[in-house]
């Protein structure tokens, strides 16, 4: 009977709220966070209602309904939600107490502000039962790799509270965290939820299932019951004292102690444009990078993490394509230690960048950082300058400009060493499509390096096309990268190449069952010049499929083709190289399966099994976590490689294994061990670190890391040898003024 009611009340709410838009309204007073809407503002406030669902359908109205509320005042933005149940007595799910949280069967509340109406980029807050937050940032209009990041944070307040049959959160959002314009009248919005206990996920403005549900073209309106106003001075001051001990054994050098301090600060020209300065900067805070096993012939790619870099992110890193980027702010204060596969830090003596909206259709990024010498290995210090501008076009594309010089002022005779380089510059400019109702998207880019050298061929040249209806999705894209293109501040897998690759699918909806969506697909890529022909090629038959209970499976036949222009060891041992000018053709399968995230123990595996080279290759990687909410979970990754090649060619079994244990004693203190054995490098790494939230976005950290030779002299597994060793302190304090 009482589903019965509910459906009824739907269908009438439906026929007054379709199509709704919301006012944002002053509060007529104060608002206290503390998960009880008991105020008389909340009973006057504009609603959104009547959420659509997105997963596991996107034709029906959600199950678990939420009423979303919106006001204002001098400083802040509030919004409420209230997230009801179909059920009165049920458990919620959250992987820990730690800040920005994810996951799709994670319960969770979140609302999506894009103030400039470009449906390009928006800024996300979101808040689970338990009162844990999260923000993040939204590029690309929320499509593609990298389009939804959570590593940026900033201040702002929220509270949760669990009733019986619903649960209701409250949020207060700054003025001076969001960038917007005066005098704007409207701006984006939009809300969605995640709810574990029917894996369904449900927003307001209506998202279709094949697009991401952070996707911004079809986001409704919020109308200002008055322009905006500049909400005054808007600065930002963050230092930070560290200390670090730090000794390496391989040398035989006594330990070192180091003291640091420094500064970030943010300034708002505008509402809309935020200039970053920094000084002496300090990213111990940055977690370490999870390690993987290398059986690539090209580098692989490690996403950026430092705060500094991720505000407009997208303004800087979206140039080209994943594996071919002009620009890698990486490249700027990270080096990378291949004996641990650790990433070091060098000196950034001072930094700034400016990025933002100049107004509603065009946006600037300009950066300059001073990376200091390094005398160990012999490099000058360099200037890294970075000028990007974008104008919008059309309902929600862009055309984009970038221009980026690396260059020293030391005199060329103090520095001896084969990188050496005086300078080296690269332009480029990229057309980013993106139609009203996303439905087709792409790229067009074209940039050129220049260097002291002059070279010719030192341009890439690419484009994307992609169209996606529910039922089917169809890419092609291509690329030539010039056999002298060297962008030294960017990310470049290959060069003199060739590229073309498109993939097809369909997808089946089943009505029934516990199947949420399947389908079969068709890859192909080919990579060639002009001298060799082809270098690489693959051909897939591929099938997926989604599970209503968040279990996903997706498998992958391959045939493929690999040219070797150079030597190379496909053990990743060190052993005999397979000869320059072989080619190698093979069939091999690849498969992944995710479990049901929502369960206390959930695990993801995959492989990549059959022929290799002129051998064979088994592969198992994967993870498995038990989650003891609310306090965290234990998880293990794993990657097994078992490599047989013919004589004289060296067999291999590579086997990295990485135990992590997360504890959120509270929503502010926690405590992070991660250990990572890797058998290809012959290390084992320990990252231990304490974490003190002791104000908003104000934190302690105790990190302590260890470095051991995996194996001794006759190969066999010894942890007893230290390499290297560190223990850090560091405190940061953000204030407002």
């Amino acid at each position: 009977m009482y589903r019965i009611i509910h459906f009824l009340l739907l269908t009438l709410w439906a026929a007054t709220a379709m199509g709704q838009d919301i006012e944002l309204r002053r509060t007529t007073g104060p608002i206290k966070l503390d998960g009880v809407l008991d105020e008389a503002a909340w009973q006057l406030a504009d609603s959104a209602d009547f959420f659509k669902q997105y997963f596991p359908y996107d034709s029906s109205y959600a199950q678990a309904q939420t009423v979303a509320r919106i006001l204002y005042d001098d400083q802040y933005i509030y919004v409420s939600g209230i997230m009801y149940n179909l059920d009165n007595d049920r458990d919620y799910i959250t992987p820990s107490l730690r800040r920005d949280f994810r996951g799709e069967a994670n319960d969770s509340f979140s609302v999506l502000f894009d103030p400039f109406q470009d449906n390009t980029n928006a800024t996300l807050f979101g808040i689970n039962p338990f009162g844990v937050r999260r923000e993040g940032l939204i590029a690309n209009g929320g499509s593609g790799d990298g389009a939804f990041s959570l590593d940026w944070d900033n201040k702002w307040k929220g509270e949760a509270k669990q009733y019986d049959g619903y649960w209701i959160a409250e949020m207060a959002i700054p003025f001076k965290t969001l960038r917007f314009n005066e005098g704007q009248t409207e701006w984006n919005i939009n809300f969605y939820r995640i709810d574990s206990e029917y894996t369904e996920r449900s927003t307001w403005a209506p998202i279709s299932r094949n697009f991401s549900i952070v996707n911004l073209a079809t986001m409704k309106k919020m109308a200002w019951d008055k322009p905006t106003e500049k909400p005054g001075s808007n600065i930002s001051f963050i230092p930070y004292v560290a200390a670090s001990a730090q000794r390496n054994f391989e040398d035989g050098e006594d330990g070192e102690t180091d003291f640091n301090a420094g500064f970030d600060m943010k300034y708002a020209v505008t509402p809309g444009l935020n200039l970053d300065l920094t000084v002496n900067p300090d990213f111990s805070q940055v977690e370490v990078d999870q390690q993987v096993t290398n059986l690539d012939r090209f580098e692989i790619f490690f996403p950026e993490r430092r705060q500094f870099f991720l505000e407009n992110a997208d303004l800087f890193a979206n140039y080209g394509n994943r594996g071919t980027r002009p620009f890698f702010s990486r490249r700027i204060g990270i080096a990378r230690d291949e004996s641990t596969g650790q990433n070091i830090q060098t000196p950034i003596p001072f930094g700034a960048r400016l990025s933002g909206k100049l107004n509603d259709n065009l946006r600037l990024g300009l950066l300059s950082m001073q990376a200091g010498a390094d005398d160990a290995v012999g490099l000058p210090s360099y200037n890294f300058s970075v000028l990007s501008v974008q104008q919008k076009v059309f309902a929600r594309s862009n055309i984009s400009f970038l221009m980026v010089n690396k260059q020293t002022f030391n005199d060329p005779a103090d520095f001896n060493t084969v990188d050496y380089a005086e300078w080296n510059r690269t332009i480029g400019a990229d057309y980013n499509l993106a139609s009203a109702d996303n439905i087709w998207t792409g790229k067009l880019f074209f940039h050129k390096s220049f260097d002291e050298d002059k070279p010719e061929k030192a341009y890439a040249s690419g484009f994307e096309l992609n169209y996606d209806v529910p039922k089917w999705s169809y890419r092609i894209s291509g690329q030539v990268v010039g056999e002298n293109y060297n962008p030294e501040v960017g990310f470049v897998r290959r060069t003199d190449i060739q590229q073309l690759s498109s993939t097809i699918q369909r997808s089946f909806f089943p009505k029934k069952g516990g199947v949420q969506s399947h389908g079969p697909g068709f890859d192909i890529d080919m990579v060639g010049n002009d001298q060799y022909g082809f270098l690489d090629w693959d051909v897939n038959l591929l099938y997926n499929i989604k599970w209503k209970s968040s279990s996903e499976f997706s498998l992958r036949l391959r045939r493929q083709y690999t040219y070797l222009f150079n030597g190379f060891d496909p053990s990743g041992s060190g052993g005999f190289e397979l000869p320059s000018d072989s080619d190698y053709t093979t069939n091999l399968v690849i498969a992944s399966f995710q479990s049901d995230q929502r369960k206390p123990v959930f695990f993801e595996l995959s492989t990549r099994s059959g022929e290799y080279f002129n051998g064979t290759r088994v592969n198992l990687e994967g993870s498995v976590t038990w989650r003891y909410q609310p306090f965290g979970f234990t998880s293990i990754d794993f990657a097994y490689n078992r490599i047989r090649l013919p004589d004289p060619y060296a067999d291999a079994n590579l086997l990295l294994i990485g135990p992590r244990f997360d504890f959120t004693f509270t929503k502010k203190l926690f405590w992070t061990t991660f250990v990572q054995y890797n058998s290809q490098i012959e290390n084992v790494n320990i990252n231990s670190r304490l974490q003190w939230r002791f104000a908003p976005v104000s934190d302690i950290y105790l990190v302590y890391t260890d470095n051991y030779l995996a194996t001794d002299e006759d190969g066999f597994i010894d942890f007893g040898g230290p390499k290297s060793r560190s223990l850090v302190f560091k405190m940061t304090y953000w204030l407002n003024f």
